[in-house]
């Protein structure tokens, strides 16, 4: 992997300082892995799109700027730091394309189907949830991830909330376009639900007490805790299953597949741990899961 923990625990810091937060990176100690083996004298099918990308030499990725452990932006570099971004270097690398050629657009959870839709990027790879009513409108490698929804409460939990039943008449915030946010408009309809674009957005809300509690995955959850742990506790319930896929064109099968053989290729090594314990676990603590099965579903 490419990160260097340290420049990745001091965006974090930054944005820990941000929300009022911890020094959670000034006690870091530098450490930097290799980054990815790009491949060479790769071969694909003409017309593929692995071939066209190879032979452009250029991958664009859209990714989330605002989120600790997966999509995080530096502001010393200006570059998104992160697991998700680490998978995106490795399917990069598989392309033969070196890290200089991956592009990064901020991609937020509601316009993730039309950036791939109108080609703006190659790929999203931005904690994004697979789920059938996506699968019409975008194709899905992985999942590389699985998550599940938790709820993220005030310090000290003082309105007592142990699960989404208890949601109800108060009111929380989750992003527009996500499936945390339809899940609870769908199954909780007597939440009051208030959406923004990021949940950062949510978190300063929680902290200010315009909400009473921030809905997404917890893995996510946890690192904003992680950021400011005297304002953000986690409940610690998880109630859905959120498997995080990679994004592409719908019907793309061949290059769904290459992805695919990328992610298992990733497991079997050691590399995709790697990735996440310099990225969501140098912020958790926690150490990397099991992979999850690809699915080789067709469109």
């Amino acid at each position: 992997m490419r990160v260097k923990r340290l420049a990745f625990v001091a965006a974090f810091g930054l944005l820990a300082a941000g929300c009022g937060g911890s020094d959670a990176g000034n006690e870091a100690e530098e450490e930097e892995s290799a980054a990815p083996t790009v491949a060479e004298e790769v071969s694909f099918p003409e017309g593929s799109t692995m071939a066209e990308l190879n032979e452009a030499g250029a991958l664009s990725v859209g990714t989330k700027y605002d989120q600790p452990g997966f999509g995080l932006l530096n502001p010393t570099t200006d570059t998104p730091e992160g697991f998700d971004v680490e998978i995106a270097y490795l399917i990069a690398a598989a392309l033969g394309i070196p890290e200089d050629g991956v592009t990064f657009t901020e991609s937020v959870s509601a316009n993730r189907e039309p950036f791939i839709q109108n080609d703006s990027v190659d790929i999203v790879v931005a904690t994004y949830t697979i789920n059938d009513t996506r699968k019409e409108l975008v194709s899905f490698a992985g999942p590389y991830y699985v998550a599940g929804q938790d709820i993220m409460v005030a310090a000290g939990n003082p309105e007592g909330i142990t699960g989404p039943d208890d949601l109800a008449g108060k009111t929380v915030c989750s992003v527009e376009g996500s499936t945390p946010a339809e899940t609870i408009r769908t199954t909780y309809p007597e939440v009051n639900l208030v959406t923004t674009d990021v949940y950062s957005k949510c978190a300063d809300q929680l902290k200010n007490g315009e909400v009473v509690a921030v809905t997404t995955d917890n893995v996510i959850l946890t690192a904003f805790v992680a950021t400011d742990p005297e304002s953000f506790e986690l409940v610690g319930n998880p109630f859905t299953e959120e498997p995080y896929g990679i994004g592409l064109a719908l019907d793309d099968d061949d290059f769904r597949d290459f992805i695919n053989d990328v992610l298992e290729d990733a497991y079997e090594s050691g590399a995709w741990a790697e990735a996440y314990d310099n990225t969501v676990g140098a912020i958790t603590g926690t150490e990397a899961p099991e992979p999850p099965s690809v699915d080789r579903y067709t469109s």
